[in-house]
This record gives structure tokens, C-alpha cells and sequence, in this order.
């Protein structure tokens, strides 16, 4: 992933438009004209032999012509003139270039990277419509209107949706930082965009529309550093098998299937969005909306028919409607009317006078928990006008809860409405003018919040297994075994064994010949009633060959069933190999949910797991979420929570709750059996039955690959890296020195809260030791690919770990320059504890490739100076105020050659 370069894309100083014309309706009469119209500044270059002027300035014939090297090339020539044209640009020193043109071959893509390598310069396109960047006066585009300026950022792979998403947001009004149209993405793609726009000024939301990803780990890792800095909103084109296909030859590259998109969402804390409206809608309440969103929602509204609208919106929307306690609904008691409605929503009566509106209010605030996020509605009426309601609303919202309490609005109707609206919108509550409207809002918010905290786990591959390890070793002997042998597909009774080994629970299960007297034999030894099933490794689902047969209470049963499952199988798979049969005994749990949990390898993704209702009908049912790898108990629960089959495993009637830490444990075994052996290559656990006393697997099956397509190295996620924990001797003591995670947090606020003020304002420039939740979040919760924090830590005599000091350091996209920090507790200065952290840190960086190693210091922080000088850092000074000091080390030299 890199950035470098993409500031010459979006804010060039000079752009030469190669193949610019005057001919209407051609490609480069089109763009010469956007880009001569669009008020650029800098110095613009048409380049065409035919011409000697073009829109009353000198056009030239050549790029060697030129007066000086074009900051930016935009290319609209025949397929063929591309790579000699970029050859030269890259020898001029032109540091981007857009390539319009469409057709190229294979092979001449390939040259025209070879070409644009050796200088960096980077390529947008080809085939694509261009970008535009209003508040740099760029429209290297053939777009047919130019695009306001704004805040959005909008990034596409389709170049029609490009054009008609102009055209749709003209229309509205609606402005955007930047307009960009990816083309085939030979060389620029989402992960440099999500990259770029993280940080870029302009920009406070990222709205994507995507056809396919390419490089999976690197479109993470990008998406998860944007999100942590703004709503990135995403319509994922293909969510039917159609419209896959469609995609997959839309852009020539291989669609992950549509639920692991959901989990790379979700993961990232990005939302996806399902139409091109929903992208602006979304974008509104999520830069709007500050207030925490609550997980329930009620309705308050002075319209019994609106209030039933919202509750019918909620249903098909999956927002749950507040149960709202006796203590709220006496409060509402107290300050309402007798024939309210008594219930969520929350009816007013269409009577209602203005402080009704506001006590109704203050009675939902004072129990946020019940109430989650108020949904507003307001009709009409004759009785108050809108302005005097929305007037006595709004200092009541911002006062009403601490923290304040989350609310949407709908105000019904047009001009009657339309100035209380509008001093909503200017007090930054998100307004809407249908229910419907503000429920989809709601629903939104909900998503964005869940996939939020996804965001913010960062789970080991090694799961922390309750009472004993997993036998690894087993299962690597296992596997290999079954390669050697020239299979693919583990029998039953070895697929068990992969499970047990990982400690899943599963039923006993014996092996026989295919003899119908032994398999009656061995029921008798296990005890009725049993499972009799078929054993082939032919045969991978056996029931759809009749080789399962349930609950046989007798030897005659089973030498019958036996007898007529040969025959059935025969019949229905004459080619298979027929091994003999499985007994195993015939597991009876009260009241228990059949599951499946599975796992396979997406062809962009790699490892995914998949969760969701089991038995013979799964694929009927089709109630299953996938998720990525690793996963932790938080992350684990959050999967089975985008299930419908999760309700089941609540309490209801006389049904006890299932023991929902059984299936978690399970998913997290799964996670690490993928991590820990890569020859993994598809798993199902089908079903597995849960009820109140626990977990069993009742059947399992495994594929495995020489190819080893699992691993922790092929995570589209880098799992926390344990490998880098190691202890020291420092004062006579050990001490641990390891990566930070997101279990750190009450930790390392503790840590904080005990460093001395001077060292914080050495270390960050203010002057504080209290941190807010989010700015905690963000020092705990890290991306391993592009950010470390190695902290030293020291365990008490209570067996408690204690911070003493971090060293942490952020790297850029390109990974050539990180910037660090270190600080440790002020009574350990002087003890070495600095300098051991400063050499782990340098160790890491180094191996990982990064080039230099820079921090900005304060003069006066002599401590950090003379740490440098002696690590080998130099010292600029940089201009202020306050003057600083750069420190940088060079970690490769005498590395290279």
C-alpha cells in the first residue's frame, strides 16, 4: 500500500492533457474542456500534433516539447500509444498519471507498471472515467458536469455510476472533496484511496462503491485505519449469485462471495449500504449524529398513526422497539395525560402543548437505558406551531442526559414544518421527513455502532482454552497422513479427531467392516439406541446417499438398516469405495438447537468462518453469518448475533437458555485450528447440538489442501503477534516486553494516570494525564501492520501485570518513515527501562523494512535528546513556534546491496 505520489493526483501544480482536442463529443475534446473550464491555477498543458492551439493557448505536438515536466499526465490515446507515452513521462519526471484510455491488453498493462516503477509514479485507470477535485479546480475528466465542492469523497469502480451519481448529486446539492473513478486499478485501488482520504482535510466521509478487492490484507488494513478516522460507507455491487457474476466480468478479477464482504465490513467498522441513496443518507447521520446510539429505540410522537408507521418500519428494519420499565412509565405517567398510549410509541395525543413535548422528554432521559435512542415524530397540528416545539425541544435534548441523550427527528409535512426543521438541522440533529426515513437512520446507526466495536478487537490466533491445549502435533500427523495417502477428504472418525483434538466435544464414534452382523455387534457394545452411518471416503454428505440412519433401539434394527443402506448407497454412488460403517451412540439432549459451524477459504479473503443454523436442511434455511479470522469471545458473539437461529438459543417458554460460552469456545477453536494448521481447507461441524448442559459435535467432515490456503498468514487480518512477547532482567527483575492490546485498556489508563505532568508535556505537547475513551481506545487498539506499542510490564505479588512504560511507533502507508514515542513512569528515568523498550522498537521496525525512524522533540526534553544521540539519532531543528527538534534514525543503512 502506498500514498506516495497521490497528492500530485488530487492537488497537481501543472497537468498536461495528452490527446486534448476540440472535436465535440470525443474523449479528449471532453476533457480538455473540463479540465480548461474547471478554474485549475496552476499551468495547464494540451499535447496533440494536430493542433498548434487549443482554447487560445499553445498546444504542443510533443511531450519533449513541453516547458517543464506536467506534475500530473491525463492520457485519452489509443490503447496502443499508452506505454511508449508513459515510458516518457516517467523519464520527463511526471509523478501521476490518469489513463483514460480502455483496451489494453494483458500485457500492455504490465508494461506500463514496469514503466511507471522505477519513479514511483503512480496510475490511475486505465479504462476509467477520471477524477475530480473541486477545491483544487480538477476535472481530468470526461464527465458531462463538473461536481461542486463538499466534504464527501466519493470512490468507484464503475465508471457509469460515476456519471450518473454526478448527475444525481447536482441535483441535490450535494458537494464532494474528491470524485474518482478507479478504472481497473492496475495500479491506484481502494486501499491507496481509503489511505490517502483518512487523512485528508477535505474529506469527512468516504463513500466507495465496489464491484471487487484485489489484495485483501492490504484493503483491511486501509479500512480499518480510515474508519477510525471517519464514516466509510460502502454498496457492495453483488449480493445475488447474478449479480457476482455480473461483477466477476465486469472487473476481471474473482468476487468474494457476498456474506464474507458483509464480515470484511463489519470487521473494518466500516457500513455497507444497500443503494446509492442510502450512501448520502448515511453519510449525513453519521457525521451529524454525536450522541452514543442506543440499541432500542422509542418512539415518541403526537400522532398515534405516525407512531404505528415507525413500529412497522422498525419491524422490517430489525430495530428493536424499547420495552419501556414501570419506573419510565410511570414517569411518563406523571407528566401526561390519561389516555396517552401507555406504551413505546410513546403517543402524546395530538393535543399536545409545547412543555408536554418537553416533560415527555425529560421523563424518556431519565432512564437512557430504557428508552436507547429517541425517534421524534411531529404532524402538524393547529394548536402549536412547529417553530415553538422544535424552539422548546432543542435545549431540552442537549440537557436532558449525560452523556446527551440520541435523537433523531421526522417532522411531517412541508411548509408547515419546514422552519422547525430547519433549526434542527442547524443544532446538528438528524432530521427526516418520512418515519420510514428516520428508522432506516436509526438502523444505520445501530450497524455502524456493532461494526464499530469490531473494529476495536484485535484477537490472538492462540485462544486461551479453558483447561488443557489443543493437541496441534496430533492433528499436523493427522493431516499429513491423509496427503501422503493421496486423499483429500478425512473420514468421519478422523475428522472427529481433528475436533476432540481442539477440544470440541464430540460423540464417540466406533469403526466397523461393512458387515451387517458387526455393525449389530458393536450397537451392543455402545448401547441403544445408536446412529448408524456409512463410511467412504467417496462420499462426503451421506445422508443425501441414505447413508444415516437415527435411533435404532435393537441389533435386528441395525443389521437391517445396515443391510439396506449397502444397497442404498450402491445405488445411488456405484463409483464410491465403501469402507464400512460408523456406530456411534444416539445423542438425546432436551430441548436442543441443531448448528453448524464450518469453516472455508474465500478466493480473496482467505480463511473465513461461517456460523448459522444447522441439520439436513441448512442450505434450505440458509440462516448463517460468515466472520474473518481471528476471533475472540466478543468478536465470536457478535457473529452469531447476525443469526436469526441466535434468538433461539435465549430462554423462551420453558425453554432454558443454551449455553452460549459452549459455542463461542467452539467458533474460537475453530479460529485457531485454521491459524494453526494451514492445510485446512474446508471444515463443517454439522450439526452441532446445544441446549442449557453444553456443546457436542455430532458429525463433522474436513477437506484438506497441500496447497496450504489457511494459516495465520493468510488472515486478511494480522492476528495479535504473540511472537514478538520476550522477557528481559532489568533492576534485578523480570520483565515482560510485548506488543499492546485492546485488553490493555484499564491498564494503561492506570499507567497514564501515573506519569508525571512534565514527562506528558515533553512527550505529547499538552499538559493532561485524563484521556478520553476514544483517545484510549486509539493508544490500545492497533493495526499490527502498520503500527507497534511494545509496553514493559511487571507482574506483583497479587499476580497483577503493571505497566511501566510503552514505546510506540506509526508508520506511513509506504512504510518508509514511522514516527515514535516513548515514556515510561518518572521515577524509573535513568534505570535503562527507556532504552530497552527504544531497542525493541528499533529491532521491530527494522525487520519489517521500514527506513527511518523519526520523532519531533522539544528542545528542553534532554532526556529524549540524549536517548537519541546515543540509539544514533541526528537532530534538525525545525521552525515553530514552538521550535522543535527532528530526530531521525536511518534503520537500513548498512543494510542495503
Amino acid at each position: 500500500m502506498t500514498i506516495r505520489h497521490l497528492d500530485s493526483l488530487f492537488n497537481p501544480q501543472s497537468v498536461a492533457v495528452i490527446g486534448a482536442s476540440e472535436r465535440p463529443f470525443s474523449v479528449g475534446g471532453t476533457l480538455w474542456r473540463n479540465m480548461h473550464t474547471a478554474g485549475f491555477a496552476g499551468q495547464l498543458f494540451p499535447v496533440n500534433p494536430k493542433y498548434k492551439q487549443l482554447g487560445g493557448q499553445r498546444c504542443y505536438a510533443r511531450l519533449n516539447d513541453l516547458p517543464q515536466a506536467p506534475e500530473l499526465a491525463v492520457i485519452c490515446t489509443p490503447p496502443a500509444t499508452v506505454v511508449d507515452l508513459v515510458k516518457q513521462l516517467a523519464r520527463l519526471g511526471t509523478q501521476a498519471v490518469v489513463v483514460i484510455s480502455a483496451g489494453l491488453t494483458a500485457a500492455q498493462k504490465q508494461q506500463m507498471l514496469d514503466a511507471a516503477r522505477p519513479t514511483l509514479m503512480r496510475i490511475l485507470g486505465p479504462n476509467c472515467v477520471g477524477l475530480l477535485s473541486p477545491h483544487a479546480g480538477v476535472n481530468a475528466s470526461f464527465a458531462h458536469i463538473a461536481a461542486r465542492p463538499g466534504e464527501l469523497a466519493f470512490v468507484s469502480q464503475s465508471g457509469a455510476l460515476v456519471t450518473a451519481m454526478l448527475d444525481w448529486a447536482e441535483a441535490r446539492h450535494i458537494g464532494f472533496s474528491h470524485f474518482v473513478s478507479l478504472g481497473e486499478h492496475a495500479d491506484v485501488d481502494f486501499g491507496d484511496m481509503l489511505d490517502y482520504l483518512a487523512s485528508d482535510a477535505h474529506t469527512r466521509a468516504i463513500l466507495l462503491y465496489m464491484e471487487s478487492v484485489d489484495d485483501a490484507r492490504k484493503f483491511m488494513s486501509a479500512a480499518r485505519a480510515a474508519a477510525r478516522n471517519k464514516p466509510v460507507i460502502v454498496v457492495k455491487a453483488g449480493r445475488s449469485a447474478q449479480g457476482q457474476q455480473a461483477a466477476a466480468s465486469h472487473t476481471g478479477a474473482l468476487a468474494a462471495a457476498d456474506d464474507v464482504i458483509d464480515a470484511a465490513i463489519a470487521r473494518a467498522g466500516m457500513l455497507r449500504v444497500d443503494s446509492l441513496e442510502d450512501l448520502f443518507h448515511a453519510a449525513e447521520i453519521l457525521t451529524r449524529f454525536k450522541a452514543p446510539i442506543g440499541e432500542v429505540m422509542t418512539v415518541l410522537t403526537n400522532g398515534g398513526g405516525a407512531g404505528v408507521m415507525a413500529a412497522d418500519a422498525a419491524a422490517s428494519a430489525d430495530v428493536p422497539l424499547a420495552a419501556l420499565s414501570p419506573e419510565s412509565l410511570a414517569a411518563l405517567d406523571k407528566v401526561l395525560p390519561a389516555n396517552w398510549s401507555h406504551g413505546n410509541p410513546v403517543d402524546i395525543i395530538g393535543d399536545a402543548p409545547t412543555q408536554r413535548y418537553v416533560d415527555a422528554l425529560h421523563a424518556l432521559a431519565s432512564r437512557p437505558q430504557d428508552s436507547g435512542t429517541v425517534l421524534f415524530i411531529h404532524a402538524p397540528t393547529a394548536i402549536v406551531p412547529a417553530t415553538d416545539i422544535a424552539q422548546a425541544l432543542l435545549p431540552a435534548i442537549h440537557t436532558a442526559g449525560q452523556p446527551p441523550l440520541p435523537v433523531v427527528s421526522a417532522w411531517l409535512g412541508g411548509p408547515a414544518v419546514q422552519a422547525a426543521r430547519d433549526l434542527f438541522i442547524d443544532a446538528g440533529i438528524a432530521c427526516y421527513d418520512t418515519p420510514e426515513q428516520a428508522v432506516s437512520a436509526i438502523g444505520m446507526l445501530q450497524r455502524y455502532a456493532r461494526n464499530q466495536a469490531e473494529l476495536t478487537e484485535a484477537p490472538p490466533t492462540a485462544h486461551a482454552f479453558a483447561h488443557h491445549r489443543p493437541d496441534t502435533d496430533r492433528v499436523r500427523t493427522l493431516v499429513r497422513e491423509v496427503l501422503a495417502s493421496g486423499r483429500d477428504m478425512l473420514t468421519e472418525p478422523e475428522a472427529k479427531a481433528v475436533c476432540e483434538a481442539y477440544r470440541i466435544p464430540v460423540v464417540a464414534t466406533r469403526t466397523v467392516p461393512a458387515d451387517p452382523q458387526a455393525a449389530a455387534a458393536e450397537a451392543a457394545r455402545i448401547g441403544f439406541p445408536v446412529v448408524l452411518k456409512i463410511l467412504s471416503e467417496d462420499i462426503s454428505h451421506k445422508s443425501d446417499a441414505g447413508g444415516v440412519v437415527l435411533n435404532l433401539h435393537s441389533e435386528e434394527l441395525v443389521r437391517e438398516s445396515a443391510s439396506t443402506m449397502l444397497a442404498s448407497v450402491r445405488a445411488a454412488e456405484p463409483q464410491a469405495r465403501i469402507d464400512g460403517f460408523t456406530v456411534q451412540a444416539m445423542v438425546r439432549r432436551p430441548q436442543a438447537r441443531e448448528l453448524i459451524i464450518g469453516a472455508s477459504i474465500d478466493p480473496v479473503f482467505g480463511p473465513v468462518i461461517l456460523f448459522g443454523q444447522g441439520g439436513t436442511a441448512v442450505e434450505v434455511v440458509r440462516d448463517s453469518a460468515m466472520a474473518l479470522p481471528p476471533l475472540n469471545a466478543p468478536l465470536a458473539r457478535a457473529l452469531i448475533g447476525r443469526t436469526r437461529v441466535a434468538r433461539l438459543l435465549n430462554a423462551y417458554r420453558d425453554v432454558p437458555a443454551a449455553d452460549l460460552g459452549a459455542v463461542v469456545t467452539t467458533l474460537q477453536a475453530v479460529s485457531q485450528l485454521l491459524a494453526d494448521v494451514p492445510e485446512i481447507a474446508e471444515l463443517d461441524i454439522n450439526p452441532l447440538i446445544v441446549n442449557h448442559e453444553g456443546a457436542i459435535a455430532l458429525d463433522a467432515r474436513v477437506r484438506v489442501s497441500s496447497q496450504c490456503p489457511a494459516g495465520a498468514a493468510h488472515f486478511a487480518i494480522q492476528p495479535y503477534p504473540a511472537g514478538l512477547t520476550e522477557t528481559a532482567q532489568w533492576q534485578g527483575q523480570t520483565i515482560t516486553l510485548r506488543p499492546i492490546r485492546p485488553e490493555d485498556e484499564a491498564r494503561h489508563r492506570a499507567f497514564f494516570e501515573q506519569l508525571d505532568i512534565e514527562d506528558i508535556r515533553l512527550r505529547f505537547f499538552y499538559n493532561r494525564r485524563n484521556l478520553e475513551r476514544s483517545e484510549l481506545a486509539r493508544l490500545v487498539q492497533i493495526d499490527y501492520t502498520r503500527e507497534m506499542a511494545f509496553v514493559a510490564t511487571v507482574t506483583d505479588a497479587n499476580g497483577e501485570e503493571r505497566t511501566l512504560g510503552v514505546a510506540r511507533a506509526l508508520a506511513d502507508p509506504d512504510n518508509v518513515s514511522a514516527e515514535f514515542g516513548v515514556i515510561i513512569l518518572h521515577d524509573l528515568i535513568g534505570t535503562g527501562l527507556g532504552r530497552l523498550l527504544m531497542d525493541k522498537l528499533i529491532g521491530h521496525m527494522r525487520a519489517i523494512g521500514t527506513q527511518y525512524l523519526t520523532a519531533i522533540a522539544l528542545p528542553e526534553n534532554h532526556r529524549m535528546r540524549q536517548l537519541g544521540k546515543k540509539l544514533g539519532f541526528t537532530e534538525q531543528a525545525q521552525p515553530g513556534p514552538p521550535t522543535t527538534l527532528l530526530l531521525t534514525l536511518d534503520l537500513q543503512v548498512g543494510r542495503k546491496g
